[in-house]
């Protein structure tokens, strides 16, 4: 979270409930492919952030007119570091529950590991093993947002056409 960014705020959505994004938020989960399998970075949010003590992946406010591609780079260059190029867009999934908010959720692939705890938001950063990921304490959004961003890790690489 930056301090005097458009999107900061809270808001009552369409819905009733309060969420944190002017514009909406969005999140990264990055990816690399390992010998042994994809690994995923998790962060573990801390106690001054909203639900600490769980893992999920770095995001945050959208700016005014930022897209959700863009903010989750930038939300993560504060909270975890810059994503090492090159990296690929492998999909996203949306959450929306109102029809005026919604979080969503970028895959990105890298080339290497990367990240370390950048701001009082993040307090490790994890890779892990897809089948590790249910083991740990998950903020309840990324845990249901997970076989989804599963999902699209899991998905075979489209052939060059």
């Amino acid at each position: 979270m930056s301090v005097g960014r458009s999107g900061d705020g809270f808001v009552r959505c369409s819905d009733g409930h309060v969420r944190w994004g002017r514009f909406g938020a969005s999140g990264v989960l990055f990816v690399i492919e390992t010998p042994g399998g994809a690994h995923v970075m998790l962060q573990l949010r801390s106690g001054f952030a909203h639900e600490g003590g769980t893992w999920s992946c770095a995001g945050g406010a959208l700016d005014e007119g930022e897209s959700a591609y863009e903010g989750a780079l930038r939300e993560a260059s504060e909270e975890v570091g810059n994503a090492p190029h090159p990296h690929r867009l492998l999909g996203e999934y949306v959450f929306a529950p109102a029809s005026d908010w919604s979080y969503t959720t970028v895959v990105v692939e890298v080339p290497h590991p990367f990240g370390e705890s950048l701001n009082f938001e993040t307090d490790a950063v994890a890779w892990a093993a897809l089948d590790d990921v249910d083991r740990r304490p998950l903020h309840p959004g990324f845990a249901a947002a997970w076989p989804h961003l599963r999902a699209i890790i899991e998905q075979p690489a489209s052939s060059p056409v």
